[in-house]
C-alpha cells in the first residue's frame, strides 16, 4: 500500500479529535436544543455525531424514567422512548464501523490475515459517548451549589477515574486503527441483533391476542 494511502486512512480516525468533538457536543446541546448543528461533509463524522447524540438523548429519557414523581403513564411512555433510542444508537454504532468499513475497502484492508480484533471501533466510540455524557455530569456535581458536605470531593474522586478510564480508552482506540490501516489487526462489523424492538421476535409482543 502506497504511503498516502496509509496518511488518508490514518488520518480518518482520530481518538483525540472524537473525544474533542463529544465533549463540544455535550457542552453544546446542555445549552440549546440538541441536535441543531449542520452535518459535517464526512460520512465517519456524521456517524460519530449521530452517535453521540442517540447516547445525549437516551441519557436524559433515562433521567426522565427515574423521576420519584413520574407517573405510570409517564414512565410507560419513557420506557418505550428508551427503548426505540437505544435502538438507534446500536444502529448508528454499526454505521460508524460501516463508514470506516468502506473507506478501507478502497485500499484491500481489513487484512483477511491479519490479528481479529473482539471490539469494533464503533463499540468503543459508543463507550466513549457514554464517558463524555459521565465526565460532563460529574463535573456538574462537583460545581453543584446545593450538594451536601463531602459531595465535591466524592465525585471528584469520580472524575478522576473516569478521566482515567477515558484516555485508556482513547489510546486503545488509535491503537486498534493503526494497526489495521498498516493491516496487522482487523475488525467485522457485528450486529447487534437486537429481539425487543422486533414484534415478530419479542414473545411479550407476538403471543399477545390482536385486538379486533
Amino acid at each position: 500500500m502506497a504511503a498516502t494511502s496509509h496518511s488518508s486512512l490514518a488520518g480518518l480516525l482520530s481518538a483525540d479529535a472524537v473525544v474533542a468533538l463529544q465533549e463540544h457536543l455535550t457542552r453544546l446541546w446542555h445549552q440549546q436544543e440538541a441536535g441543531q448543528e449542520p452535518v459535517f461533509n464526512n460520512d465517519f463524522l456524521d456517524c460519530v455525531f449521530e452517535q453521540h447524540l442517540a447516547n445525549f438523548q437516551l441519557w436524559h429519557i433515562e433521567d426522565q424514567a427515574r423521576s420519584p414523581h413520574a407517573t405510570d403513564r409517564e414512565v410507560a411512555e419513557t420506557k418505550r422512548a428508551i427503548d426505540r433510542t437505544n435502538q438507534r444508537r446500536n444502529d448508528l454504532m454499526e454505521s460508524c464501523d460501516v463508514a470506516l468499513l468502506t473507506a478501507l475497502e478502497v485500499h484491500g484492508l481489513p487484512s483477511p490475515t491479519a490479528e481479529l480484533h473482539s471490539e469494533s471501533p464503533g463499540l468503543i466510540l459508543d463507550r466513549l459517548s457514554i464517558l463524555a455524557l459521565k465526565i460532563f455530569h460529574t463535573r456538574e456535581e462537583i460545581e453543584r451549589p446545593s450538594a451536601p458536605e463531602g459531595h465535591a470531593e466524592r465525585n471528584r474522586e469520580r472524575l478522576s477515574l473516569l478521566e482515567m478510564q477515558r484516555g485508556d480508552l482513547a489510546g486503545c482506540l488509535d491503537q486498534l486503527w493503526r494497526l489495521v490501516v498498516v493491516g496487522q489487526r482487523r475488525f467485522k462489523l457485528y450486529r447487534q441483533l437486537k429481539m425487543y424492538n422486533d414484534a415478530s421476535l419479542n414473545p411479550a409482543v407476538y403471543s399477545q391476542p390482536r385486538t379486533k
